[in-house]
């Protein structure tokens, strides 16, 4: 009887242990971002945007989709296009950054790269990846480029040779569906396509450290229009320490606040 019993009491003592376990917060899992739209702004919503940043004070969007890929110098207050290039039809533009007063565009499954002068939008080169081009950034050195999986690529932005590759994690496990990226204070930011979220990156480690999720400003888009497509689009202006998100085809774009 008394075997029985102390099993029984090992039994009961395990439960609980397990119990303990399943409730105890994952260190690794990433802090939940909650953000505020401080003033909203309009946006084309001929734009599929892929890419959204801020140089020197000025907002750029790349856009896709064949046949209306552009690059496009946007005025902030009225959503209007101030200088643009059309890609040719037979691109399909994605995420753009510009780095030392050049401008580099993705494109997606064409394998091809292009960078341009700052000022005119003049093609200067054009640089052959095997990637599909997703979304792209860089960290004052080197581009950062995401390709629709786990990890994030680095490049020599004079040559476009491959660096590293960093797998991007969320609680232990690879992300997935990585999208337009900015680079902010030493962290990496990502869309999550066709998903809600925004997740803040330590470039060290790829672990995402923190997650916004987006589903109520998704709505209130939808609401507004209901052919605008997922979030896509975060930009951050050095200068005022403002950051912005869009989507392809929404109606706005929001300066926000996030806590994290």
């Amino acid at each position: 009887m008394k075997k029985l019993f102390f099993i029984a009491a090992l039994a009961g003592f395990a439960a609980c242990k397990n119990k303990d376990a399943e409730n105890k917060p994952d260190p690794n899992a990433p802090k939940i971002m909650s953000y505020s739209i401080i003033t909203t702004y309009p946006h084309d919503t001929s734009s599929y945007t892929q890419g959204l940043l801020f140089y020197k004070g000025q907002l750029y969007e790349g856009t896709g989709n064949y046949g209306f890929s552009k690059l496009k110098k946007v005025d902030l207050k009225t959503g209007q296009s101030q200088q643009e290039i059309a890609l040719d039809k037979k691109y399909f533009g994605e995420g753009v950054t510009i780095l030392n007063d050049t401008v580099y565009q993705l494109t997606w499954k064409e394998k091809t790269v292009f960078a341009y002068t700052l000022k005119d939008f003049k093609k200067v080169k054009e640089f052959t990846v095997d990637i599909e081009g997703w979304g792209l950034t860089n960290d004052g050195k080197n581009l950062i480029v995401s390709t629709g999986g786990s990890d994030l690529h680095y490049y020599d932005p004079a040559t476009f040779k491959l660096l590293k590759t960093q797998t991007v994690t969320e609680s232990g496990s690879p992300s997935f569906n990585l999208n337009e990226l900015e680079y902010i204070n030493g962290f990496v930011y990502a869309n999550q396509y066709q998903y809600p979220y925004i997740f803040k990156i330590d470039p060290a480690s790829g672990q995402i450290v923190a997650k916004a999720d987006l589903t109520s400003m998704w709505e209130r888009i939808k609401a507004i229009d209901h052919d605008a497509e997922v979030p896509n689009g975060i930009a951050y202006d050095t200068a005022t320490k403002k950051m912005y998100i869009t989507g392809k085809w929404w109606p706005e774009l929001y300066e926000v606040q996030f806590s994290q």
